[in-house]
C-alpha cells in the first residue's frame, strides 16, 4: 500500500493541504519497501488530491484535512486518517504494523491558511503539548 503523510520536518503535520511536504511511504506485508518525501505542489481545491492519485496513493495520514479534501480524495478511492500527530517515524512504524488509529481532525477549517507558508500561529496545541499529553 502506498501512503501519503502531511509533513512538517520530522512531524506529521497537523494541516493537510498547507504541509511544506510529504513523506510517502510503500509497505508490503508489513515491510517498508520505498520511502520518499515529495514537495507540497501547492493548496489548490483538488489539485493535491489528484497530484497524489497520480503517484499511487491509497491512503493519507494527517492531523487534519478540510471536508472537501476528504469529498475529492472519497470521489478517487483514497482512504484518509486524521487525528494523527507525532514523529513519522514513528507513525510509519505504527503503519507497518498495523497499530495506527486515527481521531478527531487536529484543526477546525480554515486554520490552516498560510501554514508553511506566511502563518504564524496555528489554533492546534503545539508539538510539545501534544506530546506533554500523550505522554501524561
Amino acid at each position: 500500500m502506498r501512503i501519503a503523510i502531511s509533513t512538517d520536518g520530522d512531524f506529521v503535520s497537523p494541516h493537510f493541504g498547507r504541509c511544506p511536504s510529504f513523506t510517502i511511504v510503500d509497505i508490503e506485508d508489513g515491510k517498508i519497501t520505498k520511502k520518499e518525501a515529495v514537495k507540497n505542489p501547492g493548496h489548490q481545491p483538488g489539485f493535491i488530491p489528484q497530484f497524489l492519485h497520480q503517484k499511487g496513493v491509497e491512503c493519507i495520514v494527517a492531523g487534519g484535512i478540510g471536508r472537501r479534501a476528504t469529498g475529492f480524495f472519497n470521489e478517487i478511492g483514497i482512504q484518509t486518517i486524521v487525528g494523527v500527530d507525532g514523529l513519522i517515524d514513528e507513525v510509519i512504524e505504527k503503519l507497518r504494523n498495523g497499530t495506527l488509529e486515527g481521531g478527531i481532525s487536529l484543526c477546525k477549517p480554515g486554520s490552516g491558511k498560510g501554514y508553511g507558508f506566511d502563518k504564524t500561529e496555528c489554533d492546534h496545541p503545539n508539538q510539545a503539548e501534544t506530546e506533554h499529553h500523550q505522554k501524561g
